[in-house]
Parts: C-alpha cells; structure tokens; sequence
C-alpha cells in the first residue's frame, strides 16, 4: 500500500513539474529555431540572439530594465532593512500592525498598485512620468520582500551580543556594523536578489508608471507579441532566465559560504 501511495505521489509530482517548466523548455529550445514560425523546427541557429544586440530599442529597454531594477533595489535594501531593524523593536502589538501592513502591499493586485500609483503621482505636478516614478513604483513593491526576508535574520539574532558590545564600549552604529550586519547579511543579500529579480519581471506597475518613451523589457516584449510570437522574443525571454538563474546560484554560492564561515565560529 506504501509503494503505491509513494508511486501515485512521485507520478502526480512529475506532472506537476511537467506543466510548470515544459513551457519554458519549449521556449529555449525555439529560441534557437530557424522558422520564423513557432511549432516548426527547421534546424539550429543563432541568429535571433546576433538580431537581439543589433536592435537598438531592445539594447535600450535592456539598459532601462537593469538601471531600474539595480537603483530600486539597492534603494528598497537600504530602506528595508531599517526598517526591519524598526520592527524588530516595536511592541508586539505595533509590530504585528507594521507586518499586516507591509503584508497588504504583497497581496494587492499589481493592477490595484499600478492604478494607485499613477493616481498619486498626478497630485504632484512637477512629477512627470519617468525614471523617478519608474523606479519609486518599484521601490514601493520591493520593500515588504525585503523586510520579509531580513525580520528572520533579526529574530534569530542573540539580542546579548548588541547588549555586550555596547558595554565594552561600542557605539550603536559600530554595533550595527560590527555585530548585527554579520549576522543578518545573509537575510539582506535574499531580499536584494528578490528585489531585483521582483523589479525584472515587473510589467503592469511598470506600464503604469513609465513615461513616454522609456520601455522595459517586459514592455518591450509585450510590445513585440502584438505582431505575433516570433524567436526573437523566445531569445530575449530566455537571456532574461539565464541572468535570473545566475544570479540565484550566485546568491545561493555565498549564503552558503557565509553560513560555513558563521558555523566555524
């Protein structure tokens, strides 16, 4: 009876991660077709990824996509992480409201936070539409993943190490950077890579708050499939996958080597 429960979970499984990346196995693999055409396979080349860097606006939505994602998350970490230092010592009262609170920006419906978004900017109007609300948009959608991911760290962060270091005389900035940044590093580099990679894949805030002229590549694409799916679009997304699965094992790579150097200790 065993056997064929665990049989029965390990089919189930498989079709499960059958249906969730044979679409994207697909899409790889006619990144490299010579049809222009999806569904034929006619050989192997790469001429949609030559055709890429020779496209201007592609190259230009590329250098849009990345200043972005880098400003707003570099922002979204700094700002984050004090304020998961805030939270970390409120009341449990006013730390649980601050919590619900930032919860309320993960669940909201990108097209709640898009049309919300541009509604505030058009009150200010010396604002126009661009990078600066470009990157704020992203800014206000990546901080509660930060927060999220450097709370845990500070939960389980000894609070006597900030107590002893500052009674043998360190200040409360050298006990931040000498005592609590080791610890929760790792929390912080999390919430970095989810920033960037949250602010990549955005399309719907971004297509609210962008101005004209100013394309992401989540843009871009959606631009490029109103004339039909063709590989140059099966070769951008894929480039895209290759940056976000690089970075993921590069960020995996150094947690890891900060958790080995912390269990030395």
């Amino acid at each position: 009876m065993v056997k064929k429960t665990d049989l029965f979970s390990n089919i189930y499984l498989f079709f499960v991660l059958l249906f969730l990346y044979l679409p994207i196995v697909v899409l790889i693999v006619f990144s490299f077709n010579k049809s222009k055409y999806g569904g034929i396979w006619t050989g192997f080349t790469l001429d949609w990824y030559k055709q890429l860097f020779k496209d201007k606006s592609i190259i230009s939505s590329l250098y849009n996509t990345f200043f972005v994602a880098a400003a707003s998350s570099i922002v979204s970490t700094i700002i984050g992480t004090l304020a998961s230092l805030g939270i970390q010592s409120m009341r449990s009262n006013y730390k649980k409201a601050m919590m619900n609170l930032s919860y309320i920006s993960m669940i909201n419906p990108d097209i709640v936070i898009g049309v919300s978004l541009i509604s505030f900017f058009s009150l200010f109007k010396f604002l126009k539409l661009g990078y600066v609300t470009l990157i704020l948009a992203h800014i206000t959608f990546c901080l509660p993943y930060v927060v999220f991911a450097v709370l845990p760290k500070l939960q389980q962060l000894n609070p006597n190490l900030s107590e002893a270091a500052q009674d043998l005389g360190a200040t409360p900035i050298q006990t931040f950077f000498k005592v609590v940044l080791p610890e929760i590093k790792p929390g912080i580099l999390s919430g970095a890579l989810m920033a960037f990679t949250l602010s990549l894949d955005d399309f719907i805030v971004s297509f609210f708050t962008t101005g004209s002229g100013i394309a992401t590549l989540s843009i871009k694409v959606y631009s490029m499939t109103k004339r039909g799916v063709s590989p140059k679009i099966n070769a951008l997304t894929t480039l895209m996958l290759v940056v976000i699965i690089a970075l993921m094992i590069v960020l995996q790579i150094r947690t890891n080597k900060m958790e080995q150097e912390k269990n030395k200790l």
